[in-house]
């Protein structure tokens, strides 16, 4: 639900999709939805921003990811809203030769936002419908009403006065208008998976439930990644003792952090780096271990990320590909096929499917019931998820909804008179 009432609101409202990928804005108008062009004429841009090492100002969205992409020296950063809610949101480290703070960066992205629209619509926007997920945290309400109140902050210190806030699947619901009668809405972003049930009359919605997990394409990243690319870099690898027979297993943690959009920033220390080069000293494999002490020396995590991204995408369509990884020595690349991706997420099969039953549950609603299913959101186009959806309601027919603008267009749709 609206928590304030900003549909009420006789002031233009921004409706904004903060996403864990991608970010996209809206305004209602003229009786329409008019989506908001924030950066090269795109509906959306990458929720992601860029630090120079000189010092100059914070980049976002496509010119934060050209940056990365061309070598630029500096601190990328990208999946920053699925930090909402923990310590590291309110840690302050030195970045971009300043020492902020991972809400400091959020409030600098979303104001931003806020000038870009307002000088692309030549509107006054002190009112702000967001999107957020049914759970930012799931198992977890301390943490998840502490999401809402540090993605408030933000908000708040970005300019807005009024800020409410809309489940993002029930956002997509109103967008949804090809779904008449009983339908479901399955909305995997980059950090969560959600989920509502809702009987849909005309332009009338009525939402029978919502439920969601935090599960989502980066953890889908981060599988592949540990599965296909994580091994090159001597991932599963073992380690001589310094003393006595036998041998240790390489530890996992700086792989794990490595995999995960998020935490790739906070790798780049001297405590890691002297970690690396005392795994590569034991190494029985020390070639493996040479690979990963160039991606931390020469940070090209979020490259590794990249090529993964886009391995996993090419897998999903079928091919048999290989991901390259010459960046980090000639030749490296990682094999990945269908089979390989689905085997890499066949524990996430389980959990949507649960996710999904549950809602359902919730709803008070039988499989058979649902007429619709509508897929919401970038990685909601993984044969992994459709598959998952189909098993779930057989009978239901298969909507497949402007992925990455469902959400932002039911949100202007929610704050019309």
């Amino acid at each position: 639900m609206i928590a304030s009432g900003a549909a009420m609101s006789n002031s233009p409202v921004l409706a904004v999709d903060f996403g864990t990928s991608n970010t996209a804005a809206a305004v209602y108008a003229g009786g329409a939805v008019r989506r908001i062009p924030l950066e090269q004429g795109d509906d959306t841009l990458p929720t992601a921003v860029f630090f120079p090492a000189n010092g100059a100002a914070m980049q976002i969205g496509h010119a934060a990811t050209r940056a990365l992409i061309d070598g630029a020296e500096g601190r990328f950063m990208r999946a920053l809203k699925s930090i909402l809610g923990t310590a590291l949101f309110h840690e302050s480290r030195l970045i971009g030769g300043k020492r902020r703070t991972l809400a400091d960066i959020v409030t600098a992205f979303l104001t931003r936002l806020k000038t870009e629209a307002e000088g692309r619509t030549g509107l006054t926007f002190t009112a702000v419908l967001s999107g957020r997920p049914v759970h930012f945290h799931s198992n977890d309400p301390v943490r998840d009403v502490q999401a809402e109140a540090d993605l408030r902050a933000c908000y708040a210190a970005a300019g807005f006065t009024q800020i409410d806030f809309l489940n993002e699947p029930e956002a997509a619901a109103h967008a949804a208008s090809d779904a008449q009668g009983v339908g479901l809405i399955v909305d995997i972003g980059g950090g969560t998976s959600d989920f509502t049930v809702f009987r849909r009359t005309g332009a009338q919605i009525e939402t029978l439930a919502s439920h969601g997990i935090r599960l989502g394409g980066t953890d889908f990243d981060q599988a592949i990644s540990l599965a296909h690319v994580m091994p090159l870099l001597g991932l599963g690898g073992t380690l001589k003792r310094d003393f006595g027979p036998g041998l240790l297993p390489v530890p996992n943690a700086i792989y794990v952090d490595l995999a995960t959009w998020a935490k790739i920033p906070f790798l780049y220390t001297p405590e890691t780096r002297r970690a690396v080069a005392d795994l590569q000293k034991h190494a029985t494999d020390r070639t493996a271990l040479s690979h990963l002490a160039t991606v931390i020396e020469d940070e090209l995590g979020h490259s590794t990320a990249f090529a993964v991204e886009r391995g996993k995408i090419a897998a999903n369509s079928g091919q048999d590909t290989r991901i390259p990884l010459g960046f980090i020595a000639k030749g490296l690349a990682a094999p990945i096929t269908p089979a390989s991706l689905t085997a890499a997420l066949t524990d996430f099969r389980t959990r949507l499917l649960t996710a999904i039953t549950e809602t359902l549950a919730i709803a008070s609603t039988p499989p058979e019931a649902i007429e619709n299913i509508v897929f919401v959101g970038g990685s909601s186009l993984m044969e992994m998820v459709t598959t998952t959806a189909a098993a779930a309601c057989p009978q239901a027919k298969h909507l497949q909804a402007e992925a990455f603008t469902a959400v932002v267009d039911g949100l202007a749709i929610a704050t019309r008179p």
